[in-house]
């Protein structure tokens, strides 16, 4: 999130690129996404995971209200520098609003958060309204949910080891289930896949 290239390392030695320009919103076909995806929120959302701010910045720009959380100080940082609210929090925890926000959105993976994407399907299902959404993107490469040690390496060093997880498409329908979502619709673009699940 500070401009520099880095690596995702999984413990099963896997290197993948991470989308530091992505994140940081220069990228145009990850624009013309969002535009899409955003167009699926009409009412107050919560970015679980928010980085940089991006996706609230864009938000604020539709008149929607929303809010940012992560846990990385840095983002939070990055976030109000846009003039966007964010809180330094984990999703775990308890938030404002809960029960009444119109939607949560996990992208750019953070369906992983924590490593148990059923558990944080349920935490983000828990924030927003009944007929509230949940806005998922997966990974279309993957099959099943695979679960994971990661860690970030970049110029200023490496992160310790830390659970995430990576979910395909073949899983969703059972995940949001789990969590009393159903799935509403998809969106396939630039190769990258998201969903919408209603409460």
């Amino acid at each position: 999130m500070a401009g520099r290239d880095g690596e995702l390392q999984t413990a099963g030695g896997e290197v993948r690129r991470l989308p530091v320009a992505r994140w940081l919103g220069h990228e145009h076909a990850d624009e013309s996404l969002l535009t899409v995806v955003l167009d699926w929120c009409h009412g107050p959302t919560v970015d679980l995971g928010c980085g940089p701010g991006r996706i609230v910045d864009l938000l604020l720009r539709r008149g929607i209200p929303a809010l940012g959380v992560d846990d990385s100080p840095h983002a939070v940082r990055l976030t109000r520098e846009r003039g966007a609210a964010a809180l330094r929090r984990d999703v775990f925890a308890p938030l404002p609003g809960e029960g009444r926000w119109s939607h949560a959105i996990l992208l750019d993976g953070n369906i992983g958060i924590g490593g148990d994407p059923a558990r944080l399907l349920r935490r983000a299902a828990s924030l927003v309204e009944p007929g509230g959404t949940v806005v998922v993107e997966v990974e279309p490469a993957t099959r099943g949910v695979l679960r994971e040690a990661i860690r970030v390496r970049a110029a200023g060093g490496t992160s310790v080891w830390f659970p995430w997880a990576r979910v395909g498409s073949d899983a969703l329908d059972d995940l949001a289930a789990t969590a009393g979502l159903r799935l509403a619709r998809w969106l396939d673009h630039s190769g990258r896949r998201c969903a919408e699940l209603v409460r």
